[in-house]
C-alpha cells in the first residue's frame, strides 16, 4: 500500500510546532530593525564626522537609436529552432497477465490518529517546555543586552573613542555568542522532535498494515482526500486504539543531549543505517516492502 506524502506535513504540525520559538525570533528580528550599527549604540563621539551631501548629478537620458526607415516593421520574436528527431524503436504489445486483485477500499486519517496517540501528546508536551524554556532565556539575553547599551549610554561622556570601541564590541560578541547558542539549542529541540516523530511514524506504518489487512483491505487511502466513505472502511479510531496499546511512550531525547552526538555515539540504530539497509536491499521475504513514510518525505 502506499500513501500520500502530504500526510506527513499535516501530521508533523502538530508536534513540530512545539519547537519553534517566536521570543527569539522576535529578538532577533529587533536586533536587525535597530540599524545598520547591528542595533548596538554609538555614542556621538565615537561616530566618524559627517561627510558633506554630494552635489546631485544630474543624469542625461541617452536617446535611443532611432530606426533607419520609419515604415520598418517591429521586429518579430524568433521561431524555436528546428531540431533533429532521430526515430525510436516501436514498442511491442506485452503479453496478457493476470489482472490485479479487486480493490477492497479501507480510508484513515493520519492527524487524527496522531491527535490520539499518548506518544504524540507526549512529545509535545516535553518539547514544548523546552521550547518555552529557551524562549524565556532568549527574551531574558534581550533584556541584558538592552541594560550594557544603556549603561554605555550613560557613560558615553566619561568615556574616550577607544573605551567606547572596545565596550561596544564587546557588546557585539556577547550577541553573537548568544545567538549561535540560541540557534544550537533549537537545532537540539527540533531534532529531539524529529527522533519521536519518527518512532512513531516506523510503528503506525506496521500498524497501518496489520489493521488493513485484518480487514482484507489492500488499498487505504487518506479520508481527507476521500469524498464519501462508510464507516466501515474508516479504521482511524482502530489504528490509534492499536498504537496507544504498542506505543504508548516514545524515548525522547534528554534536553542536554545532542541527537546528533547520541547518534554517532553507537548506543542506538541510526537514520543512516535506514539508508545503508535500503543500498544493499533486504534478505529475501515474502512480505511486501513497507512504504517510505505515511507522514513525511516532501
Amino acid at each position: 500500500m502506499s500513501f500520500f506524502p502530504a500526510a506527513r506535513l499535516m501530521a508533523a504540525s502538530a508536534l513540530l510546532a512545539s519547537v519553534s520559538l517566536p521570543g527569539l525570533a522576535q529578538a532577533q528580528a529587533v536586533q536587525s530593525s535597530s540599524g545598520g550599527n547591528g542595533g548596538w549604540f554609538v555614542p556621538k563621539t565615537a561616530q566618524p564626522a559627517a561627510a558633506p551631501a554630494p552635489r546631485a548629478v544630474r543624469r542625461v537620458p541617452v536617446a535611443q537609436p532611432m530606426p533607419q526607415d520609419g515604415d520598418e516593421p517591429m521586429q518579430q520574436p524568433e521561431a524555436p529552432p528546428v531540431l533533429p528527431q532521430p526515430p525510436i524503436p516501436d514498442s511491442p504489445d506485452l503479453p496478457k497477465a493476470a489482472p490485479p486483485p479487486a480493490a477492497l477500499l479501507g480510508v484513515i486519517s493520519i492527524p487524527t490518529v496522531m491527535r490520539l496517540s499518548s506518544a504524540a501528546a507526549e512529545a509535545q508536551r516535553v518539547l514544548g517546555e523546552r521550547r518555552d524554556k529557551l524562549a524565556a532565556a532568549a527574551q531574558k539575553e534581550q533584556a541584558g543586552w538592552r541594560v550594557e547599551q544603556q549603561k554605555l549610554q550613560e557613560s558615553a561622556r566619561t568615556l574616550t573613542s577607544e573605551q567606547i570601541q572596545i565596550r561596544e564590541r564587546h557588546l557585539q560578541e556577547r550577541r553573537a555568542k548568544a545567538q549561535r547558542d540560541f540557534a544550537n539549542r533549537a537545532r537540539i529541540i527540533q531534532e529531539a522532535a524529529n527522533v519521536s516523530l519518527n518512532q512513531i511514524e516506523r510503528e503506525l506504518v506496521r500498524i497501518v498494515r496489520q489493521v488493513a489487512a485484518s480487514h482484507s483491505m489492500n488499498l487505504v487511502l487518506h479520508s481527507e482526500q476521500v469524498a464519501l466513505h462508510v464507516d466501515g472502511q474508516d479504521i482511524t479510531e482502530e489504528t490509534a486504539k492499536v498504537l496507544n496499546k504498542i506505543l504508548p511512550h516514545v524515548f525522547i531525547p534528554a534536553e542536554d543531549v545532542d541527537p546528533e552526538v547520541l547518534a554517532k555515539s553507537g548506543k542506538m540504530p541510526t537514520t543512516a543505517d535506514e539508508d545503508t539497509t535500503s543500498q544493499v536491499g533486504p534478505g529475501p521475504t515474502t512480505q511486501p516492502a513497507p512504504p517510505a513514510s505515511i507522514l513525511r518525505k516532501h
